[in-house]
């Protein structure tokens, strides 16, 4: 009876199902109606960073007895209370509840038949400037992507202070000697783990991409350069986010960082960083400050250094961004604002500025103001682009969206529209969708999947994407149809990039 029941139980465990043995114990997942989706939940990746763990790198899960229920979203990060804010409606929000520290979880979502399937797996890192976002927003379910082929991954990682603390204590008692960064470090332990148990869910651990959009753009540049995320991913995306020039402002140097974390305790009366593992997350949240990136040169190294000493993970890149990112970031000025802003920011160079960004009337400056705007994002993928093509082995694929999405009110092509197209999840968007907007989201989301399977976007039945090639910079855009075309604002971003040398 005992060798049947074992034989039972291997048998479970051979085809893929709603329940699945991983390195810490069984989980059970749920299969999803009439699409062949298993999902799961809430799955541990990294034990919950309370008390003494509270900025600290992410530590093992403990192993578990029985079977793990993950059927459940998991709590988001400790962040502000989600609000809907013009553009970004509820879709685009993390959960209200539940909210907490306790928030190192991600969710799996694969249309395996087998576990020996060897699916193509992506990895999707939210966005949210650092201090907001969850991998349970409603726009990145991964149903619709996971049955073109492949498993999707969404993970939480810490963020505003829980995730980017700095300071010298903590640098002085950490193993690496240096501090902030656990958001980062919480996302290549995630990595760790889908090396180590996507197999169970018929993925292939050599063939992950990593993925996002905004500050989940910035998190795929940070492991793309950083040497502790080396051979955890095989391709990357980014939407709209790099780190290469300072031009957004969510990077900072190790030593800003520290001074800025020791000011900041100091200001909330909070004597040391012992005092400040006993406060309650409400009460560590009202204290203020910057949390962003930290270039430590150990976790993340120089951006631009990395990638022209050739130190970079050499992966594959599909990269891009969207007419209208950032424009609703602040007041469109008049001419007197625009011209004196641009004397202030350029000097001797503002003439040239005012060439490429003219400002005689109020209507030109607000246009002018628009593209600096969305360059402001482009100018990080553009960088980025030119230095895998110039330093890397890896191919390179660049895109320009341009599509409105329907509905009033039209914020334009506005930061984060895209990706719900890439990730096929318009059915969760409450806006008056066409025929060409389910289109476009089919066109898009298959050339996702087919970069994450072979390394490259094209594929049967799609327009064909150039290469990048600096030399002549070619985009494919996403817009009233999807065509190859050349590179545009390229005088502007090439004077962007000059401002940075």
């Amino acid at each position: 009876m005992l060798f049947l029941v074992i034989l039972g139980v291997q048998t479970l465990f051979a085809q893929l199902s709603t329940a699945m043995k991983i390195h810490n114990g069984l989980i059970q997942g749920k299969q999803l109606d009439k699409t062949g989706v298993v999902v799961f939940k809430g799955i541990p990746y990294a034990a919950p960073p309370l008390g003494e763990l509270r900025w600290k790198a992410p530590q093992p899960v403990a192993n578990w007895d029985g079977v793990r229920e993950c059927v459940t979203p998991p709590a988001s990060a400790m962040q502000p209370k989600p609000r809907p804010m013009k553009c970004w409606t509820k879709e685009f929000m993390a959960p209200t509840e539940p909210i907490s520290e306790d928030c190192l979880y991600l969710n799996v979502w694969t249309s395996a038949k087998k576990s020996s399937n060897k699916l193509p797996v992506i990895v999707w890192i939210h966005g949210g400037a650092f201090m907001n976002g969850s991998g349970t927003v409603p726009l990145y379910d991964g149903e619709g992507i996971s049955k073109k082929g492949c498993v999707f991954v969404t993970i939480n990682y810490r963020l505003g202070i829980f995730g980017f603390l700095s300071h010298p204590e903590l640098s002085a008692e950490s193993d690496l000697k240096v501090s902030g960064n656990y958001g980062i470090l919480d996302q290549i332990a995630a990595l760790k783990w889908v090396k180590q148990n996507i197999a169970a869910f018929g993925g292939n651990p050599d063939n992950v991409t990593i993925a996002g959009q905004s500050a989940g753009a910035m998190s795929v540049n940070a492991l793309m350069v950083s040497p502790l995320a080396k051979g955890l991913f095989q391709r990357a995306i980014a939407e709209s986010g790099g780190l290469f020039t300072n031009e957004i402002g969510f990077s900072k140097s190790s030593q800003d960082a520290e001074a800025e974390g020791k000011v900041a305790l100091e200001k909330a009366g909070i004597k040391n960083i012992s005092e400040m593992r006993k406060k309650s997350a409400s009460e560590i949240m009202s204290v203020s400050g910057r949390w962003m990136v930290i270039v430590d040169n150990v976790v993340i190294p120089p951006f631009s250094e990395t990638f022209e000493n050739r130190n970079q993970n050499d992966v594959p890149l599909l990269t891009g961004w969207n007419a209208d990112d950032g424009v609703y970031f602040g007041p469109s000025p008049d001419v007197a604002m625009f011209k004196n802003d641009a004397e202030k920011k350029y000097g001797a160079k503002s003439d040239e500025f005012l060439k490429l960004f003219p400002a005689e009337t109020d209507d030109q400056a607000k246009e002018s103001q628009k593209i600096v705007t969305q360059l402001s994002f482009g100018l990080q993928n553009y960088i980025w682009a030119k230095q895998q093509n110039s330093n890397g082995k890896s191919k390179v694929w660049v895109y320009y969206f341009s599509h409105i999405p329907p509905g009033k009110p039209n914020y334009g092509a506005f930061h984060s529209s895209e990706f719900a197209y890439a990730l096929h999840t318009l059915k969760y968007w409450e806006r008056p969708f066409t025929e060409w907007d389910y289109q476009l989201e089919n066109i898009m989301s298959t050339y996702w999947v087919n970069f994450a399977r072979n390394g490259n976007p094209n594929g049967k039945n799609l327009p064909l994407w150039p290469q990048f090639n600096e030399n002549k910079p070619q985009v494919v855009e996403f817009g009233k149809k999807v065509n190859a075309k050349k590179m545009p604002f390229q005088d502007q971003l090439k004077f962007m990039e000059n401002l940075e040398k």
